[in-house]
């Protein structure tokens, strides 16, 4: 999909205030959105701006990896960063990173990624302060900053998901709460990789002269740097969380298992003494209800008493040896 916005100033109760509006021609200070586009849209980019045809093709590789390009021709520049979003299926929600590429075109910005990119949708709903679309730097500089302040979110969420689970599990030990602390897990060794990334392409912008920056555009860019560091320390702190509440629950499962293969030794022990001492005793004993039994019915009875005698006295010893 083909996106075209133009920001103009509007005089709204007597003060003058940027509004961002879709356009229909690409334009200079205009920002173009491209989302899952189709070829043909991706050559009216190109021809429109001039720019080597990769540019807008390297960000559609989902393994594309955050960095900064330069073609020395057109004097374009291409930053891929990562961006958190979430993955549905059916019932559950997959935290993962999708590349999003920004292009400094001319006096255009263009945006593109394999799917709508979350990052973006508060620019189009003017919920950003002081975004101007012909502010091209400080524009890049605000995308990396929403794209901080997303990550930020998305791990305070995690943490509420890994709270319940651990929760749930303090109740009863459940694969389906392991599940998804694994895929928990997963999602933020996705993020730590993608915050780094992101990190070391935000301070080559700051060490580089890649693209023109103003001393507004500096802080800014120091802000954000510091806003993907806080992020980074907080995936690394809950991926630690996980990793011990992993393998704390691995150690109870295998305490539980050795509890009960223990109870289940004891108790194979003690039902193993009557065996014994009926099978010495064989079929010399008279039994109820037999021709002789009531004649002489004290071997059957001497039989049972020592057998419970021998089963208490080896309950009584294993359970001296905690074996229960």
């Amino acid at each position: 999909m083909l996106e075209i916005y133009q920001t103009c100033v509007k005089n709204i109760n007597g003060r003058m205030v940027s509004e961002l509006e879709r356009a229909d021609t690409i334009s200079p200070d205009c920002w173009i959105n491209l989302s899952a586009p189709t070829e043909d849209e991706l050559k009216i980019v190109e021809e429109a701006l001039a720019m080597p045809p990769e540019f807008l093709r390297y960000p559609l590789d989902e393994e594309e990896r955050p960095r900064i390009d330069i073609d020395e021709d057109s004097g374009n520049v291409l930053i891929i960063a990562d961006f958190p979003y979430i993955r549905r299926e059916g019932n559950n929600s997959k935290y993962e990173t999708q590349p999003v590429g920004i292009v400094l075109a001319g006096k255009c910005l263009v945006t593109v990624s394999l799917r709508e990119a979350a990052v973006l949708e508060q620019f189009k709903n003017n919920r950003v302060r002081d975004f101007v679309t012909g502010y091209r730097t400080r524009f890049t500089f605000q995308i990396m900053y929403a794209g901080a302040k997303d990550y930020l979110k998305f791990l305070r969420f995690m943490d509420k998901t890994i709270d319940a689970a651990e929760h749930q599990l303090s109740k009863s030990i459940s694969n389906k709460e392991l599940f998804k602390l694994m895929e928990l897990g997963k999602s933020l060794i996705y993020f730590s990789t993608s915050l780094k990334s992101n990190e070391s392409v935000l301070e080559k912008l700051m060490r580089g002269k890649f693209i023109k920056q103003y001393e507004e555009d500096q802080d800014l860019l120091e802000d954000v740097i510091i806003e993907y560091r806080q992020a980074l320390e907080m995936a690394n702190i809950y991926a630690s969380i996980i990793n011990g509440t992993m393998d704390a629950y691995a150690s109870i499962i295998s305490n539980n298992l050795n509890v009960v293969m223990k109870f289940m030794a004891a108790m194979t022990i003690v039902l193993s003494v009557p065996t014994v001492i009926y099978s010495f005793f064989g079929q010399n004993v008279k039994f109820p209800f037999s021709a002789g039994f009531a004649a002489d019915h004290w071997p059957f009875i001497i039989t049972i008493a020592l057998s419970a005698l021998a089963t208490g006295f080896t309950i009584w010893w294993l359970n001296r040896r905690d074996m229960f």
